[in-house]
């Protein structure tokens, strides 16, 4: 299957992204900055694609979450391209039923086997997924 993107040049270091059905995405790298980085652009797309999963995941376990927020956090080399090296993708989560041992098998899961933007990012990049249970605030 495949996905297309248009990016247009706004002005600046801005830009729009499009998809096919006209949804967009505002990144932004300049100095008043309206959008995400593209960077950080591409930590929200591991932080989102496994939470789809995880997600999931828990919901076909019968121990769906009642609260659920990813932190996720690169580090990046010093050198260009600055790449990241290292990510950690921190789950924290709460539900009636739901213990550290079942988020860490979704996780694992989504992470080894169904996320596609992990799957996609160089295997040189370390991922690493740490769990949280807890309550959750905004």
């Amino acid at each position: 299957m495949k996905k297309t993107m248009h990016v247009t040049w706004l002005g600046e270091q801005r830009y729009v992204a499009r998809n096919e059905t006209g949804q967009q995405l505002i990144i932004d790298n300049s100095e008043l900055k309206l959008g995400v980085s593209p960077m950080e652009s591409l930590l929200a797309a591991l932080a989102t694609c496994t939470a789809y999963d995880v997600v999931e995941v828990m919901k076909k376990r019968k121990t769906p979450l009642s609260h659920y927020r990813i932190e996720v956090e690169g580090e990046r080399a010093e050198e260009h391209p600055r790449r990241y090296t290292t990510i950690t993708v921190r789950h924290i989560a709460s539900g009636a039923g739901v213990t550290a041992d079942s988020l860490s098998k979704a996780a694992h899961l989504s992470h080894e086997k169904y996320c596609s933007v992990a799957a996609s990012l160089n295997s040189e990049v370390l991922v690493e997924a740490t769990l949280e249970q807890g309550a959750v605030s905004a």
